[in-house]
């Protein structure tokens, strides 16, 4: 009986050497700050131009980002809209149904409470 309260303070001297341990790694002293990314970049505060074209038999809408076309979305009269988008920047687009990327985690239920 009295092996279960020693396991269980074993168990914590044992974790608190590991803390221990991890936090006396010596810090670099060349360390310098990363650049921000280029979304966050407040230099430009441009907003993506929207171009809306109605044509007799579909509406097409293009999005520009600084003067440069990288996506187009076609919604016809019937059926469903689909985009034309630039993935590489090179000005070649490729017809997506969605923007949706297509990715899907698996989600099992391991255990319910």
């Amino acid at each position: 009986m009295a092996t279960i309260p020693m396991r269980f303070l074993f168990l914590l001297l044992l974790s608190g050497f590991s803390l221990c341990a991890i936090a006396a790694k010596p810090v670099p002293e060349n360390l310098e700050p990363l650049p921000p990314p280029p979304a966050m970049d407040n230099s430009s505060d441009e907003e993506p131009e929207v171009t809306i074209i109605k044509q007799t038999e579909q509406t097409v809408e293009e999005f520009r980002a600084g003067g440069k076309l990288y996506m187009i979305k076609i919604t016809p009269k019937v059926g469903k809209p689909y985009y034309l988008v630039d993935d590489q920047g090179d000005g070649k687009f490729s017809r997506q149904e969605s923007l949706d990327s297509g990715v899907r985690p698996p989600r099992w239920v391991i255990h319910r409470f």
